[in-house]
């Protein structure tokens, strides 16, 4: 029989190879597609437009079009779900069926295929609402399908709120809407952060609700209502076409400009959580 300080020893070591697993498999796909697509990406890549036909091969309105799409879909879905978790964790009586479908719908989103969002967004959107193939309505099917991240993940960050914080305000006669305005949503700023970052890389790495809502016009959109192609789209399309040794690089520069999209939307993202933090202490 093992001793307990064994056991201990052989789970740490199980759980420090697993950590190093992860890490090690993020930093090989970022390796693996920035040595092969780096040395492609240059300022006439991303700031010149894109033709199939011709010698223009630029991603830039796939990156405007993807940072129109990251924006509008968290500026509709972040108020929401961040409302919703608030309700759930401030509000709603614990236990209660309204609770329970709030919970039940949210864990149902979350498990529903994307593909069944795009179809249900170019049903709906596209075709009901007459918004046609356009980044709002790309938007608003995204932002369906991130709400169930920012909905938990926010509730997690209320919850871990300690509770004496709520108590200590209403002790000195301050009202529960200007708690949570001060106090508790302040307090749990980084939680939700989190959640938004989770939620722009899910926008940023869907293709399928893109493509059947927003459609794949290789062209700057002038507004929201324009058709617009996404790097992840414009990706899927280059793997469509590897006929020649041009259409892989460019393939492998999209992807490499795509990571460092989300690295730096990750970053700012970040820094703008320390200074709500700093404003706050």
């Amino acid at each position: 029989m093992l001793s307990r300080k064994m056991k201990d020893k052989i789970s740490l070591v199980m759980v420090w190879i697993a950590a190093c697993l992860t890490v090690g498999f993020l930093f090989w796909i970022i390796w693996y597609i920035l040595s092969n697509g780096l040395k492609y990406v240059d300022w006439s890549f991303i700031s010149s437009d894109y033709t199939h036909i011709g010698e223009k091969s630029g991603i830039w309105p796939m990156i405007v079009s993807t940072l129109y799409m990251v924006f509008a879909s968290i500026a509709i879905a972040a108020p929401i779900g961040i409302m919703t978790a608030i309700y759930l964790t401030e509000y709603a009586r614990i236990g209660s069926k309204l609770v329970k479908v709030i919970r039940f719908c949210t864990e149902s989103l979350a498990g529903i295929p994307s593909i069944i969002f795009g179809l249900f967004g170019m049903t709906f959107f596209v075709g009901v609402l007459g918004l046609g193939f356009s980044i709002l309505s790309g938007a608003l099917t995204l932002s369906i399908l991130i709400l169930p991240v920012i909905i938990r993940t926010t509730e997690e960050a209320l919850m871990a709120v300690p509770h004496v914080y709520r108590e200590g305000s209403y002790g000195l006669g301050a009202s529960k809407i200007y708690t949570i305005w001060k106090l508790i949503l302040p307090s749990a700023m980084p939680g939700i952060v989190t959640s938004i970052i989770l939620s722009v890389g899910r926008v940023i790495g869907e293709s399928a609700p893109v493509y059947l809502t927003a459609g794949m016009v290789a062209q700057l959109p002038d507004s929201l209502l324009d058709s617009g192609r996404t790097l992840t789209v414009h990706l899927y399309k280059l793997t469509q076409e590897l006929y020649t040794i041009h259409e892989w690089n460019q393939a492998y520069a999209t992807a490499t400009v795509l990571i460092i999209v989300v690295l730096i939307i990750n970053m700012l993202t970040k820094l703008i959580a320390k200074r709500f933090s700093k404003a706050h202490y």
